[in-house]
């Protein structure tokens, strides 16, 4: 009995000089001794947790001490993370400080999408900054979480922690995983700021508090949540298959209807009936004859270009070359001005660039302008039918205005106003499929690219009989309407994988102390 007293003072003693190191740089909030949950300790009950609410959920405390006997927790010792190691803030690189050479500066999204590009520096830091493969970094603002750097070395940007794992407390793997459970806790506490950019300020980061384990029972924890997570991580990469596959098979169907191989031709149809049709090409000279007698603008009218077939493919029997100048009334551009001071709480709505997405209006973000400002941009003004086009950014992205909205305007969009001859889905389908070749080609600018309106207006588009438009639009809606809701499934079962992760992480840890 003496010998096992004199083991628990010696644990006490220990877990006490280690916890009172200091380990962290500059500006570390001073760290509380490391001691075991005791029965009847405070910490240990709901209320006391309460009262802590502001140090974050710890990972055990709510969920087993009030329901185990303090034995289950035998070594277990409380700390703040600032106890587990040296957390050392990076160094604000500025733009100034990019170069072509040097060692990468490792950003946030560098962490969070290794497809991000590194940008070097040449200039000289203290060693401290310095990561290497393997190091442990918590990024701790706009994306919280803690990662594993496993590319060349480089030097820590501002706004992540590298941290040095105290090897007398915790193991590097253990603390990674505890890290994420902590960060976890803390997105759900008042420590969270910021509306736009969130983070979580030094301080009330390392002063919250975990219960730490021994070091042997921690290989124990690694082992299982990496166990979990190997099996996981194979179903994650399964599913983001399936993504890529549903991806490509929406490029395909609309390649396919815009170039005629999606449902049977008129032509073919036509043939196998034994009647007539009314081909692209007689459709085409119907369309032109109705926009010369029905045009009400200024001036004398102008004939429409007609589009430069020069290495175009072979079009399907029936189907016609045109160009959107000549099948639609306008070809325009939406409001090109300062707009800070037009935005209004509702009114017309007023449609940017954001609001265009492949085949589909976003209400995300939408604004609004007054009636009377729109009045004035009456060139701009849209209508249900019309296609929009991205102009910057996301160049040549289209979408077809909805019935939804029977009146709106617009900024910084190429318009397509009131096709004449050809059902709009029709037509931005092929904008975002076959046509992506020609909005590269009519791309201009070096720092912003944009597409100007007499690059949309000289498209070349492929011109179908109408009635074949028609069946090509339902049978693409009908086959993206499988394909929606297949990523809309695939998107729930990837959620439900984050959420699993999470608990893995907590029955591990839960585990691992009931059953010490």
């Amino acid at each position: 009995m003496s010998a096992v007293v004199s083991k628990k003072k010696r644990d006490r003693q220990s877990a006490t000089q280690a916890s009172t190191r200091h380990s962290g740089e500059r500006g570390n909030t001073p760290t509380s001794s490391f001691r075991a949950p005791r029965s009847g300790d405070p910490e240990s009950s709901a209320s006391a947790s309460a009262r802590h609410s502001g140090e974050g959920r710890n990972p055990v405390t709510e969920s087993t001490i009030q329901n185990a006997n303090a034995e289950n927790y035998s070594g277990w010792r409380w700390a703040t993370l600032g106890d587990t190691g040296r957390y050392i803030n990076g160094v604000a690189f500025k733009p100034s400080d990019w170069v072509g050479e040097g060692l990468p500066i490792i950003r946030i999204q560098n962490l969070t999408d290794p497809r991000k590009p590194l940008n070097r520096t040449m200039r000289e830091v203290d060693p401290i900054y310095r990561v290497n493969s393997g190091d442990l970094l918590v990024s701790w603002s706009a994306t919280l979480d803690a990662f594993l750097w496993d590319r060349e070395p480089g030097l820590l940007n501002q706004h992540i922690f590298k941290v040095v794992p105290d090897e007398n407390v915790v193991g590097k793997r253990f603390l990674f995983y505890l890290l994420k459970m902590a960060i976890a806790e803390m997105i759900k506490s008042e420590h969270l700021h910021g509306s736009t950019m969130k983070h979580i300020n030094r301080g009330p980061f390392l002063a919250h508090r975990v219960l730490i384990p021994p070091l042997h029972v921690q290989h124990q924890i690694v082992a299982d949540v990496e166990k979990q997570f190997t099996r996981l991580d194979a179903g994650v990469a399964a599913l983001r298959r399936v993504q890529a596959n549903l991806k490509r098979y929406r490029a395909a169907v609309l390649k396919a209807a815009c170039e005629g191989r999606l449902v049977p031709t008129e032509a073919e149809l036509a043939k196998a009936e034994g009647r007539t049709y009314e081909t692209g090409e007689q459709l085409l000279a119907r369309i032109l004859v109705n926009r010369r007698k029905n045009f009400r603008g200024r001036g004398k009218y102008k004939e429409p270009a007609i589009p430069d077939t020069t290495n175009l493919p072979r079009l399907p029997e029936g189907w016609a070359w045109a160009t959107f100048e000549q099948i639609a009334e306008r070809v325009t551009v939406g409001y090109v001005g300062p707009m800070k001071h037009e935005y209004k709480a509702d009114g017309v709505p007023f449609l940017r660039g954001q609001n265009v997405r492949e085949n589909r209006f976003d209400p995300e973000g939408l604004l609004y302008v007054s009636r009377q400002f729109h009045e004035q941009l009456a060139k701009s003004a849209l209508h249900p039918g019309d296609l929009a086009v991205v102009r910057s950014g996301a160049v040549g992205v289209t979408c077809v205005i909805p019935e939804s909205l029977p009146e709106a305007n617009c900024s910084d969009l190429v318009l397509v106003q009131r096709p004449l001859g050809f059902v709009p889905q029709y037509g931005a389908y092929y904008m975002n499929s076959v046509a992506k070749r020609h909005v590269i080609a009519g791309k201009v600018g070096v720092a912003l690219t944009h597409f100007n309106t007499k690059s949309v207006a000289a498209i070349p588009v492929p011109l179908p009989p109408m009635a074949e438009q028609e069946r090509i639009v339902a049978e693409v809606e009908c086959r993206l309407s499988l394909i929606e809701e297949l990523e809309a499934a695939l998107t729930a079962n990837l959620q439900r994988a984050t959420r699993l992760r999470q608990s893995i992480l907590q029955r591990a840890f839960v585990g691992a102390a009931l059953d010490a």
